[in-house]
């Protein structure tokens, strides 16, 4: 037992919001190209949720940031001071010929756990709510009938408490953040928690996988 107790607290200190800042520098949020839609998810912390979506056939590029708050180009440090009512984010530039937006909910939903309020694993606060940020009525039914469809399998035991909003704005994380899970596989929290993660979405829809990642 007290080994397990000790792995927990190691976990939790070693969480997403523990990781000291490499670079100030902002990264840049590019338009899409043609042909190339949107979708912003919040998860989570956005190492994983990162990761998790970029193996998804038809996503071209995934990028980190804070959305659903109300302070402008808010810093990660303001962000983890949970009083901006920013999540952390992403931004998914996909290819709606590969993948439809139904699919990219359907992973999301699997990549994390919806039914958690206001925290994630170790994680805990609004910066870690789990929502997605839907840009038209479509999407927002759409989104509404896949939640109902993953509650209906019972894969969760309790229900999703996703928040369905609109989406406003996206302002990008820091450099450092971008593509972290890669950069930076030996940490204890990608390892302990975010690896976990990617794997149980992978396992979920493996069929929504690009091949790299589907005999992972």
């Amino acid at each position: 037992m007290k080994k397990i107790t000790l792995l927990l607290l190691s976990i939790i200190w070693i969480g997403c919001a523990s990781g000291q800042p490499e670079d100030n520098t902002f990264a840049k949020l590019p338009e899409p190209k043609a042909g190339e839609k949107l979708a912003t998810f919040a998860g989570g912390c956005f190492w994983a949720m990162s990761e998790a979506m970029s193996e998804l056939k038809g996503v071209n590029k995934v990028v980190a940031g804070y959305a659903g708050g109300t302070v402008k180009n808010p810093t990660y440090e303001q962000v983890c001071q949970k009083n901006t009512g920013h999540a952390e984010s992403v931004q998914i530039y996909y290819d709606p010929t590969k993948i439809s937006y139904a699919q990219l909910v359907q992973a999301f939903l699997y990549a994390h756990n919806p039914t958690e309020l206001n925290y994630q694993g170790p994680d805990e606060g609004e910066d870690y709510r789990s929502a997605i940020f839907y840009r038209t009525p479509e999407e927002k039914a759409i989104v509404e009938a896949e939640i109902k469809k993953v509650n209906a399998t019972h894969h969760y035991d309790k229900p999703i408490v996703t928040e369905v909003v609109p989406y406003k704005v996206l302002y990008p994380a820091e450099v450092y953040h971008q593509g972290y899970y890669r950069l930076h596989p030996e940490s204890g929290y990608i390892q302990s928690v975010s690896v976990p993660k990617v794997e149980k979405m992978r396992k979920a829809v493996p069929q929504l996988l690009k091949p790299e990642f589907a005999t992972k």
